[in-house]
């Protein structure tokens, strides 16, 4: 059980790291400056990779703290809390609430961070279609769109 709590604090620091990385890479994206954005991202990565990793280290210690408490593998972090006896049960529990917690957060800051880049997209392909003459309409979701049919149209004026 020992192994397994260290492990997961280890998961939590690392989540909160990413949590860290995620909010610079807004910072960078809000900004508009993008000469580091490059870099924040694969920070992002690197961060992900890492806890990748971690989570095999932490699969093996779950199957190993469950086969001790009589459960099947992989059991859910709850369940493990509910089996073990105290100071344990009270560690995992712990653990749970911060996952859950650390995890809204870094979801939350995922979706602002993918809208923010959706936004400087569209901005840029706006730039780059008034190079041409601008945006000969928008769509239904608010993004410029160009029209591929340039045939002469006939307008009758007498109606």
């Amino acid at each position: 059980m020992e192994k397994l709590s260290q492990i997961l604090m280890r998961e939590r620091e690392l989540l909160d790291t990413l949590l860290f990385k995620l909010e610079v890479e807004q910072m960078v994206l809000a900004s508009g400056r993008t000469r580091w954005l490059m870099r924040a991202a694969r920070d992002v990565e690197n961060v992900l990779g890492t806890i990748r990793e971690t989570e095999i280290l932490r699969s093996v210690a779950s199957d190993e703290a469950a086969a001790a408490l009589g459960l099947d593998h992989n059991p859910s972090l709850r369940a493990m809390a509910e089996a073990a006896e105290e100071p344990w049960r009270t560690i995992l529990t712990d653990h749970h609430e911060g996952f859950v917690t650390v995890t809204h957060e870094i979801g939350a800051l995922a979706d602002a961070n993918r809208d923010l880049i959706t936004a400087g997209y569209r901005s840029a392909r706006e730039t780059l279609m008034s190079l041409d003459g601008g945006p000969e309409g928008y769509g239904a979701d608010g993004t410029a769109v160009t029209v591929t049919d340039h045939r002469q149209r006939l307008v009758d004026w007498s109606l």
